[in-house]
């Protein structure tokens, strides 16, 4: 097969990681790239020996690249991807893909209608390690509870302490907490229980409007899960999932960089602590995949569903605490 040309759409830390990542993965190069400044363009393509450097969206989704990664504000990844779809490009973008069930749906209609590739970049339902754990989910007998953890005390929000409102921080972008942080905890419940079967959950505002914590309750057949995140303060605690016979301690939900079993009146065990990855963090087994994908190796549609599932969970959150973006289509 061809090398895949990429281009990419956005140029902070994530982006970084990701072209990290292709470097490091077979089948795909790093061909272009569209910024609206040429300087910021031009800087960043140097980083990383990016040939082509567009400031026309238009004549970027129009050139010989064959996919694109978008890592744009949350408000501009449906129009840019379903965009890019119909100029017959790959699109994997980053989360959360879009900010409502029906946005994502228009895009998976336009992937299927232009016979595409279209995947959400949520690095840790393509990670091996969650393969690890639901593996060993078994080893803790029925499960029932779960609590999946993440509270990330933002870089940004000491500006908003000081009266600043960086991007990070404003809904009009389409940002929450449930957007930026939640979204890792859903995705990996969504991943390993499914959609559940009711869904309670209350969130803490910032006196700008923009959602800054929050905790939702999922309810399923048998057991419930806990979903908990921030962005403006941090936790030590691990996620966990807990069965009749013991438990599973992860590590950082984006990452899952650590498992512990810990059966009842055992000692626990490790299963895997401090792993490394061959790319930037685990940016690299998303990668993988979409080349995959691209190559026709696997499927898309196990992952479109999953990220259907949780901007299902997503929708419900905001509908049920009025986290409302401005810049969102009626």
């Amino acid at each position: 097969m061809a090398l895949i040309k990429l281009g990419i759409i956005g140029s902070n830390f994530v982006t970084d990681w990701l072209c990290e990542s292709v470097l490091k993965t077979d089948g795909i190069t790093l061909h272009a790239m569209y910024s609206r400044s040429q300087a910021r363009g031009d800087e960043f393509a140097q980083k990383y020996g990016i040939q082509r450097v567009f400031t026309d969206l238009d004549a970027f989704l129009s050139s010989d690249i064959d996919a694109v990664y978008i890592a744009s504000p949350n408000f501009l990844h449906a129009d840019q991807a379903i965009k890019a779809m119909e100029n017959g490009k790959h699109v994997l973008v980053e989360k959360p893909a879009a900010l409502s069930k029906d946005e994502f749906d228009r895009m998976t209609a336009c992937a299927r209608k232009n016979g595409v590739v279209l995947l959400e970049a949520m690095r840790p339902v393509h990670d091996e390690a969650l393969e690890s754990i639901r593996n060993t989910l078994s080893s803790i007998g029925p499960v029932r509870r779960a609590v999946f953890e993440f509270c990330q005390y933002s870089s940004r929000y000491d500006a908003f302490r000081s009266g600043e409102i960086m991007n990070a921080f404003n809904p009009a972008l389409g940002n929450a907490a449930v957007m930026d942080i939640g979204v890792y905890a859903i995705a990996v419940c969504i991943a390993l229980f499914g959609m559940p079967n009711h869904i309670t959950s209350r969130s803490v505002k910032l006196n700008n409007g923009f959602e800054g914590m929050g905790t939702a309750l999922l309810d399923y057949d048998a057991h419930q899960a806990e979903i908990v995140y921030s962005k403006i303060t941090d936790s030590v605690n691990p996620s966990v999932i807990t069965g009749e016979d013991g438990s599973l301690k992860i590590g950082k939900l984006s990452t899952l960089d650590s498992l512990e079993k810990c059966i009842r009146k055992k000692p626990g065990e490790i299963i895997f602590s401090g792993r490394e990855t061959p790319g930037a963090g685990n940016m690299i087994y998303e990668v993988r995949n979409f080349v995959d994908m691209i190559d026709g190796k696997m499927s898309a549609l196990p992952y479109q569903n999953m990220t259907r599932d949780a901007l299902c969970v997503i929708d419900e959150i905001r509908r049920q605490n009025g986290i409302e973006f401005p810049c969102e289509n009626p």
